[in-house]
């Protein structure tokens, strides 16, 4: 049942003028009125019936504070009771007590959704814009790993644990020692990796077979292990090591730092106003997401809380023609260097004329005939122009033989895209473009802080709900120390205008 009461303050409340009147939790409570989760929250509390509940803002406060201070349940509770400024900030009394470590758990699982957590974000946000806090007009958008709370193992080891999973819930449904039972194979001795994960799967299809065959309906947790492991089967990624790498956390997947180096867990893509360094959305998926593919929906959820986004920054993994039309689409300009997978043009042989469509080659040669094609490329469908040159030209042409080969003339085979990105492609040579792109670079900035100083290095639970709640809850604890910074220094600017000038300006 949820009750909220006008708070009063106690004769206790005066330690609070201890407090400085810069620290960051003193500063943010004066600047964001969070009083709006109480109504966002409270449908999914009952008002007439059963015992008072503590308030949602209260809860999500506390683990506001969890992940500014990279704390624990236990440890921010424990830190709360003796430290006024966290009291000043969760609205309560000094001498008032604060809920069970257990509450907050409870909270975060059954209340807390991670379409609350984007509507938190996106009233913080635009709070932010309506006092003149964010101004920017500029964004940008990147993804950061999130290590998952588990090791991953090989397909091997996972069928074995599978098939011991389905063992031991038979036994437990049945009070009844399994028999005849192939024994385990020793895979760890095969030195062939394949058969290896051949061997297994004929076990554990064994096991399931067996099983299967001794079982009814009402042995319940035997069903779902048998399920389970045929789920996993039967996904052609699972043997191929980019599916299923743990029974703890099945979302968790094998994804990519670079070329040589990747990961086990999750990726969180966000959006960033360049200028204030202020997350205004956040999405999270597994680590083999590819990057930009929540572009569309992080750059519509900033606009939703107010930001008149007209530049969008990225790196080279979000230069793909969607995105590019997604950030069209909202009426921005694209500030991402162009990516060679992309874009498959050789510049120092061709130059491409928009008003004439038209390419010339390095020897002045000019394209005469365009004609659209179709067809595969190693399994894939492929659309584009062909550019036909002239064939007198390429015939006199010292460079015929190198260019051509067999052929009489130059066939210049392009993608659908290539004109486009070709005309992208000269902007960013271009003084205009480095001198802006620049600011893309705080973003990195604030990758390094979430992982470093507010525990998004790694997971803290298990599963892509888990994750994405601690990634948002993480922006929203950045957001806060950010807002506190900036609001603190239009403060101190005010106050030495005022000084300067004297009281012939109101401010």
């Amino acid at each position: 049942m949820l009750r909220t009461k006008p708070k009063q303050l106690s004769f206790h409340s005066s330690l609070y003028n201890k407090i400085p009147e810069n620290h960051i939790l003193k500063k943010i409570d004066s600047v964001v009125d969070f009083s709006f989760i109480n109504r966002l929250l409270s449908s999914s509390y009952c008002k007439e019936f059963g015992r008072p509940a503590k308030e949602p803002e209260l809860m999500c406060k506390l683990l506001f504070l969890q992940h500014l201070y990279n704390l624990s349940d236990e440890r921010v509770i424990e830190e709360a009771e003796l430290n006024l400024a966290y009291l000043y900030f969760l609205g309560v009394n000094p001498e008032e007590s604060l809920p069970d470590k257990s509450l907050l758990s409870k909270f975060r699982t059954h209340r807390l959704r991670e379409s609350t957590l984007d509507e938190i974000i996106t009233e913080i946000v635009k709070q932010c814009v309506e006092r003149g806090i964010i101004s920017s007009s500029s964004v940008s958008i990147d993804a950061t790993h999130i290590e998952a709370n588990t090791i991953k193992k090989t397909p091997e080891r996972l069928m074995k644990h599978l098939a011991q999973e389905i063992i031991k819930s038979y036994e437990e449904d049945t009070k009844e020692e399994l028999k005849d039972l192939p024994q385990v194979p020793e895979y760890k001795e095969i030195k062939d990796h394949k058969e290896a994960k051949s061997v297994m799967k004929d076990y554990l299809e064994t096991v399931i077979e067996k099983v299967g065959s001794c079982i009814t309906p009402d042995n319940a947790n035997t069903n779902k292990a048998i399920n389970r492991a045929k789920d996993i089967l039967s996904d052609p990624k699972f043997i191929n090591q980019k599916g299923t790498r743990s029974l703890i956390d099945e979302d968790a997947r094998v994804g990519r730092k670079s070329k040589t180096q990747d990961f086990y867990g999750y990726k969180s893509e966000f959006v960033m106003t360049t200028e204030e360094r202020i997350i205004t959305s956040v999405r999270t998926a597994n680590g083999a997401y590819i990057d930009g593919s929540y572009a569309k929906e992080l750059l519509d959820s900033t606009k939703k809380a107010g930001v008149n986004i007209r530049e969008v920054y990225g790196d080279k993994a979000y230069f793909r023609k969607f995105i590019l039309d997604d950030i069209e689409s909202v009426q921005a300009r694209a500030y991402i260097p162009v990516s060679a997978v992309v874009y498959r043009l050789d510049e120092t042989k061709f130059t491409y004329n928009k008003d004439s469509d038209e390419w010339q080659c390095m020897q002045g040669n000019t394209s005469i005939e365009r004609k659209y094609f179709t067809g595969t490329s190693q399994g894939k469908f492929r659309a584009g122009y062909k550019y036909y040159f002239d064939i007198a030209q390429c015939e006199k042409c010292p460079m015929h033989d190198e260019c051509s080969g067999s052929d009489k003339r130059r066939v210049l085979q392009v993608g659908l895209n290539t004109m486009q990105f070709y005309e992208i492609s000269q902007y960013q040579k271009t003084e205009e473009f480095r001198e802006k792109y620049k600011k893309r670079a705080s973003i990195e900035g604030k990758n390094a802080e979430l992982k470093r100083f507010h525990g998004l290095s790694r997971a803290r639970g298990y599963g892509l709900l888990s994750v994405s709640i601690q990634s948002k809850l993480a922006a929203i604890a950045v957001n806060i120390k950010r807002i506190a910074a900036i609001a603190s220094s239009l403060y101190f600017t005010n106050i030495q205008f005022w000084l300067f000038w004297g009281p012939r300006y109101d401010f």
